[in-house]
């Protein structure tokens, strides 16, 4: 069993790769967590160290990182020791994999203890999420150039519809991004009471109406309050008449809302509203949605919204942490083959200038946000802030970055009431707008 949980030749072998081919150290996901001895952690951190400062690493830089602590990881002669048994470094890949398997089965045995010295129901939930997690640690899918090429042929010649990502509900929409795409994070800001949240059910109900299944991740509003916005979409029901329907519903409304709960009900949705949701959280639920589903389904995901999630660990700053966020988000995304709608809000610097329509440097702790997305799209109501206005109802969806495709505006009418979207062009047909 001690070498089941501890390859420590593997260990030798791959930081030995490394003393002889500094570059090798570029291709490693390794951490030095990954590592059972303690000496090769410290080893292996320092070369972490010696890379991130752009420098080769090797013998020299090695024990110039090491400084004092060399002594304690066995001296100038255990590292020279390592790299002279290395015979060929084309193995290094293998030992990455071997030093994988032996920290999950390390990590399985502490958490499995872990819950048996304190069984408990939520003990059992937590075991399923963590095992779930080690399994995906170290775990590469393997593609080969003939492989990706196969797939590019196989576009070639297969007839597509316009619409090749997941549909969202409203024409313009679609026809500038194709649909939203697997791996991509879409962040969707906007400053307080311009409807995001309503933008973003309106894209979750558009999926499920067309079959697919929509995961929606809320840490600000609960479940029941969120149905009750998505009733009132699909029945026109008046969202303020759900505080007390016995006194404020109509005929028209109880026979509206019923059918709204039959259609409801036969779609395939999750709300997740349990508060102080982890990125961890998020991803179990997800992988949980992904195997009681068919592969083929499309599968959306929306998160409301970013400033209310919290990373595992601790940062000197909030963009640091922000950053960490969205990274793994988009991971998850990539992942997982599904697109993430991420909802943000905006700085309270839009209020103070006289065009309020939001720009990229309106993002809260913009930089890290602008780089990870794959779209970013604002929402502005001129209504809203100009009651003279002649945009009644009409909303502005600015497609403000967009990796693979245009950017542009759009508009499209605003039902506020009823927290529906409607392409412009269906609008005179609806009698919804006037």
């Amino acid at each position: 069993m001690q070498n089941i949980l501890q390859n420590v030749e593997a260990e030798q072998a791959l930081l030995g790769c490394i003393l002889v081919e500094s570059d090798l150290i570029k291709e490693l996901s390794l951490q030095p967590g990954h590592f059972s001895e303690t000496r090769h952690q410290v080893i292996f951190k320092a070369m972490r160290e010696v890379q991130k400062l752009g420098k080769s690493v090797d013998m020299v830089t090695t024990v110039t990182k090491l400084g004092d602590s060399v002594e304690q990881v066995g001296g100038l002669q255990y590292l020279t020791d390592l790299g002279s048994a290395v015979a060929s470094t084309a193995n290094f890949l293998a030992y990455q994999t071997l030093i994988y398997e032996a920290y999950r089965l390390r990590e399985m045995k502490k958490i499995a203890i872990e819950f048996a010295n304190t069984p408990t129901d939520d003990g059992i939930t937590e075991l399923y999420k963590r095992a779930m997690e080690l399994q995906e640690i170290g775990i590469e899918k393997n593609r080969t150039k003939q492989d990706v090429l196969m797939e590019i042929y196989n576009d070639m010649h297969e007839e597509k519809e316009d619409i090749t990502g997941i549909n969202t509900g409203l024409i313009d929409l679609n026809a500038m991004t194709g649909g939203w795409q697997d791996g991509d994070l879409i962040v969707l800001a906007a400053r307080p009471s311009m409807g995001k949240t309503a933008f973003a059910l309106h894209m979750g109900k558009s999926n499920c109406e067309k079959g697919g299944v929509t995961d929606i991740f809320s840490l600000e509003m609960p479940d029941k309050q969120l149905t009750h916005r998505l009733l009132s979409n699909l029945g026109n029901i008046e969202g303020s008449k759900w505080k007390n329907p016995r006194k404020f519903f109509s005929d028209h409304d109880y026979g509206n809302a019923t059918k709204a709960i039959g259609e409801y009900e036969s779609w395939n949705i999750n709300i997740h509203d349990q508060p102080a949701q982890t990125l961890a959280d998020i991803r179990s639920k997800i992988r949980k949605t992904k195997k009681e589903n068919p592969d083929n389904q499309k599968h959306l995901v929306i998160i409301d919204y970013l400033q209310l999630i919290r990373a595992i660990g601790k940062y000197e700053r909030r963009d640091l942490e922000v950053g960490s966020i969205t990274a793994e988000l988009k991971e998850m995304a990539r992942a997982f083959k599904i697109p993430i709608i991420l909802l943000s809000q905006l700085s309270r610097a839009v209020e103070q200038r006289q065009d309020k329509r939001p720009m990229m440097s309106d993002l809260r702790e913009s930089g890290s946000i602008e780089q990870d997305a794959d779209v970013v799209m604002f929402l502005y109501r001129d209504d809203y802030y100009n009651k003279n206005s002649e945009l009644k109802n009409i909303i502005e969806i600015d497609l403000a970055k967009q990796r693979n495709g245009p950017t542009g505006m759009i508009q499209a009418s605003f039902i506020k009431e009823y927290g529906r979207f409607i392409n412009l062009a269906r609008q005179m047909d609806t009698g919804l707008v006037g």
